[in-house]
C-alpha cells in the first residue's frame, strides 16, 4: 500500500510539472479552493490556527484568510512540483526580484558559518534552487512518510551539488560540523520541535514551542544568520526573495531570548504575507502546562 501511494504522489507531480506554470498555478488554486469549499481536516486546522493567531480580525476577516490561505498553498504544491522536476535554472528564472542579495554576499564573504533561516512561508523550493546557486549548504529537512517521496525530494534539493540532512541525530550533527567548518546551511525554523529541544515564546497573537536549534549554531556570534524567505508576486508570475539580517538579539546566549527573537522576527514576515503561510500545520501540538489543546 505504501508503495502505491507514493507511486501516485509522485505521479500526481510529475503531471503538474508537465503544465506550463501559470496553468499548474491555477490547477493548484482551484485544489486549495476545493479544500477551502468542502469539509476537510486541514480546512479546519488552518482555522483553528488563525483564531489563535489573529484574534484582532473578525470571523468574516478570518474565513477570507483562511481561503485565501487554502488556494496559496494549492499553488504552492502545483509550484513546488514544478521546481522539484524542472531544472533548477528554469526554477530559478521565476524570480524576478531579490531583496538585500548583499547581505547574503556578505555573510559569506566574512568566512564564518552561514545559518539560512527560512519558514514555511511562500515556496520554499523555489528558495531552495536560489539558495543552493549562491553557495552549496547543507539543507535541513524533515522527510516525508512515503518512501518514494523522500527519494525524490532527496534527488531534487541537490540538483546542485549540495546536500540534505534528515532531521535525525546524524543530520543533526552534520549541520553542526558544517557551520563550525565554516560552511553554510538551510533549516525551516518553524516545524514544532520536542519538548526538550524547545522553549514557549509569543508568536504572533499565540504561543508557540520554538527550537532553540537555530540559536544554538549562532550562540556567541560564531556563524552568520540571514533570514531567507521566497514570496509569490500577487500578479503570480513569478517570484521575490527578501534576504535580512538576523537580529543581534538572536545571538543571545540566553536561550529564551534568542528564541524570542527568532519567533519575533518568523512571525514578522508572516504578519506581511498571512496567506502564504502553511497554516495547514498542527505548529501548535504542544501546550504549555495547563493550556488545553488546539487539534
Amino acid at each position: 500500500m505504501e508503495k502505491l501511494k507514493g507511486a501516485v504522489a509522485v505521479g500526481s507531480l510529475k503531471l503538474f510539472a508537465r503544465l506550463p506554470f501559470g496553468a499548474a498555478q491555477r490547477l493548484g488554486a482551484a485544489v486549495g479552493w476545493l479544500m477551502w469549499k468542502l469539509p476537510n481536516r486541514s480546512r479546519e486546522v488552518v482555522r483553528i490556527n488563525l483564531r489563535h493567531c489573529f484574534p484582532e480580525l473578525s470571523a468574516e476577516q478570518r474565513e477570507r484568510l483562511t481561503g485565501e490561505t487554502l488556494v496559496n498553498i494549492g499553488r504552492s504544491f502545483a509550484e513546488s512540483a514544478c521546481a522539484w522536476m524542472w531544472s533548477p535554472q528554469k526554477t530559478v528564472a521565476l524570480i524576478r526580484e531579490v531583496e538585500g542579495e548583499h547581505l547574503l554576499d556578505e555573510a559569506l564573504a566574512e568566512g564564518k558559518g552561514v545559518v539560512g533561516i527560512t519558514s514555511h512561508l511562500g515556496n520554499w523550493e523555489v528558495l531552495n534552487h536560489w539558495y543552493c546557486q549562491k553557495c552549496s549548504p547543507i539543507i535541513f529537512y524533515r522527510p516525508p512518510k512515503l518512501k518514494a517521496v523522500d527519494e525524490l525530494l532527496q534527488e531534487k534539493r541537490t540538483q546542485l551539488g549540495n546536500k540534505v540532512a534528515a532531521s535525525t541525530r546524524e543530520g543533526i550533527i552534520s549541520v553542526m560540523r558544517e557551520v563550525r567548518r565554516g560552511g553554510a546551511v538551510g533549516i525551516p525554523a518553524d516545524p514544532e520541535p520536542s519538548m526538550k529541544s524547545g522553549v514557549f515564546v509569543p508568536f504572533l497573537g499565540a504561543t508557540a514551542l520554538t527550537s532553540k536549534f537555530v540559536p544554538g549554531l549562532l550562540k556567541g556570534s560564531t556563524a552568520n544568520g540571514v533570514f531567507l524567505h521566497c514570496l509569490r508576486l500577487a500578479d503570480g508570475s513569478g517570484f521575490k526573495v527578501v534576504v535580512e539580517r538576523a537580529p543581534e538579539a538572536l545571538y543571545s546566549d540566553d536561550d529564551a531570548t534568542a528564541v524570542a527573537a527568532l519567533s519575533a522576527t518568523l512571525g514578522s514576515y508572516v504578519r506581511r504575507w498571512p496567506s502564504q503561510y502553511m497554516w495547514t500545520m498542527k505548529r501548535f501540538k504542544k501546550r504549555p502546562p495547563g493550556e488545553k489543546k488546539w487539534y
